[in-house]
């Protein structure tokens, strides 16, 4: 297991690196010139140049990919064209609202799917099953932006209950914190949740099926003690597998409902920075959602052994 975790770990320069590559080489390729855009325009070509020449992006690719890497290495994401301040102080300012409603989509996804869908196995064939399925079916297919509107209107809007935009911080309070952070974290948990939970009922489905299930049955084992002692976990490495997988989903998604909702977070961060062609802004945040995905795919597989004991690398 040690020389496992050492091994991983020594990947990760190297998966890193190929990753920055990556995300370097698309903008550079990107149409869009970032020199135009703070010209304005009616600026004309010779200041254009002039910005270009001061930005350094008159420079050949590997010239400036060398750069932007020994920047990396000293912890520097570079400055924002745009805003004139450090990437690193921006994602900073950012990532308090982005880690808040990943974490409770997260909480709110798994604490939905994995009991509806453990019901759904269960109860297969029957009524309820059926109306699972198609729920989870209408929640996944349902475009992020729409659930929002929904929610956003019927909770807001209508009712009164919670506020429709913005963020408050936890030193605000406990209640307008999580206020303000239910109705996205639902918009963005809904989706994701459905694919769980039909991922649980298919593995649950499996486990089910096995010879220990039915001896436990013939013992006399009620149904909680089956399903939540000795399948859940049996079923687990497809499900935990599914939600490591999801948290890059929840990612890619926070850019909408953070736009949707007006939070203040790294998914708005994002979209601004593409809409302006601000590079640096761009590189650093797909640097740091590739870097925690990497964290987080490790964690999983040293999850397995826990889950699994079968399994060993």
């Amino acid at each position: 297991m040690l020389y496992y975790i050492v091994r991983r770990l020594l990947m990760l320069p190297p998966v890193m690196l190929i990753v920055a590559f990556i995300v370097f080489g698309l903008l550079y390729v990107t149409p869009g010139d970032p020199a135009a855009m703070i010209a304005g325009d009616q600026a004309t070509p010779e200041e254009v140049e002039r910005i270009r020449v001061s930005m350094g992006l008159d420079q050949p690719f590997y010239i400036r990919f060398g750069v932007w890497i020994w920047q990396l290495m000293n912890g520097d994401l570079g400055t924002s064209i745009f805003a004139n301040q450090p990437v690193v102080q921006m994602i900073g300012q950012r990532i308090g609202p982005t880690f808040s409603l990943l974490t409770l989509s997260l909480v709110i996804s798994v604490a939905i799917a994995i009991p509806v869908g453990v019901v759904a196995a269960w109860r297969r064939g029957h009524a309820i099953d059926r109306v699972i399925t198609s729920l989870t079916v209408l929640a996944f297919s349902l475009p992020v932006f729409v659930v929002g509107y929904l929610l956003a209107f019927s909770f807001s809007t209508s009712l009164g209950w919670l506020p429709a935009q913005g963020y408050a911080p936890l030193s605000d309070g406990f209640a307008p914190y999580i206020s303000h952070l239910i109705l996205p974290s639902l918009t963005l948990g809904l989706s994701y949740a459905a694919i769980l939970a039909r991922t649980t009922r298919a593995s649950m489905l499996d486990v089910l099926t096995q010879d220990y299930v039915r001896t436990a049955l013939a013992k006399g084992a009620g149904p909680r003690v089956i399903l939540y002692k000795h399948a859940l976990r049996n079923a687990s490495v497809p499900i935990v597998t599914v939600i490591s997988i999801g948290v890059a989903t929840l990612m890619g998604g926070s850019v909408i409902t953070e736009s949707v909702f007006s939070i203040p977070g790294i998914g708005r961060l994002t979209l601004d920075a593409i809409l302006h062609r601000d590079y640096p802004v761009i590189q650093g945040v797909v640097l740091l959602f590739s870097a925690s995905y990497v964290a987080i795919n490790l964690v999983t597989d040293l999850a397995y052994t826990v889950l699994d004991p079968r399994i060993r690398y």
